[in-house]
């Protein structure tokens, strides 16, 4: 598994990235079969220290973790700890659930813009309707079923999850205000 340790405004030691690589090794290895990468960032929030891990698996799922503490190894080993929740929780749901998938998951490029708000209120509307773009990157869509798209965007704490169903239709799962998930498929 391949890491990248970085710290925002902060130095990072040899001694926490060792602890970093064994502590998240040993926790992956023993909920996930493939782990391909790792990333985890330590930046400082006043006067608290703030880890955030993600971890992709091979099946195209992706786990993230985020927690504070006034010590920065405290902040890696409670993020760990819900790394490790996550992982265990994922892989329970893939015996109970899923056993039918044997390859790992297809992945489609797609591009993903960002673009400029405008939440000035005062401000008149614009004579031309097309929005600035900020930000242009590459993404990929999984190709999930529901349950397993629904658990993807669990895992990453995501608001919102695009993903293709088995007929090849692009889908989207969300988080809704009263903490439901919603599910949109496109009619043919």
């Amino acid at each position: 598994m391949r890491y990248q340790i970085t710290g925002k405004q902060i130095d990072i030691g040899e001694a926490l990235q060792a602890h970093v690589e064994g502590e998240l090794g040993a926790i992956v290895e023993k909920y996930a079969e493939r782990p391909t990468d790792a990333n985890i960032v330590f930046s400082r929030s006043a006067h608290e220290y703030v880890c955030e891990a993600t971890v992709h698996l091979s099946t195209g799922l992706t786990a993230s973790a985020k927690a504070h503490a006034t010590e920065v190894y405290a902040a890696f080993d409670s993020c760990g700890e819900k790394m490790e929740k996550q992982l265990r929780r994922y892989k329970r749901r893939l015996k109970n659930h899923h056993r039918e998938r044997t390859e790992p998951v297809e992945l489609s490029g797609a591009s993903s813009y960002v673009l400029a708000s405008t939440s000035n209120e005062a401000e008149p509307e614009p004579e031309a309707l097309t929005p600035v773009i900020v930000a242009e990157m590459e993404t990929k869509i999984p190709a999930l079923t529901v349950g397993e798209a629904v658990m993807q965007m669990e895992l990453a704490g995501a608001p919102v999850l695009v993903f293709r169903n088995e007929k090849s239709h692009v889908n989207v799962v969300y988080r809704r205000d009263d903490g439901n998930v919603g599910w949109i498929e496109p009619q043919q």
